[in-house]
């Protein structure tokens, strides 16, 4: 079963909508809502916005999760991972980022 879930664009950084990248994707990928590059050293974290927020239906929740590929080749995953988004939240959804490689990382969306 599908269910339509609102997003509502917040803040002043134009980012693109949640949107899932394949057809056979389970969740909606989100971008970092920042007006400038921002950079992780080694074992630095950052709480980074989305431009977003949702609202969840009750007895549901979000989860926000790191992406593989970023884990496998740069060390940087999400420090609380799963994220959960309770279905009572109304605020930016934010992104708790780690850096665990040993070389600085970039972030520009």
């Amino acid at each position: 079963m599908r269910i339509q879930v609102p997003f509502l664009r917040v803040g002043s950084v134009e980012v693109p909508p949640p949107a899932y990248q394949s057809e056979g994707a389970v969740g909606l990928d989100l971008c970092a809502a920042v007006d400038a590059p921002v950079t992780l050293a080694p074992g630095e974290r950052k709480l980074l916005p989305t431009g977003y927020a949702v609202a969840l239906p009750d007895g549901y929740e979000g989860q926000v999760r790191p992406r593989s590929g970023l884990a496998l080749h740069h060390g940087i995953t999400v420090l609380n991972s799963p994220g959960t988004i309770d279905p009572d939240y109304r605020g930016e959804i934010k992104v708790v980022l780690i850096n665990l490689g040993a070389e600085p990382f970039t972030v520009r969306r």
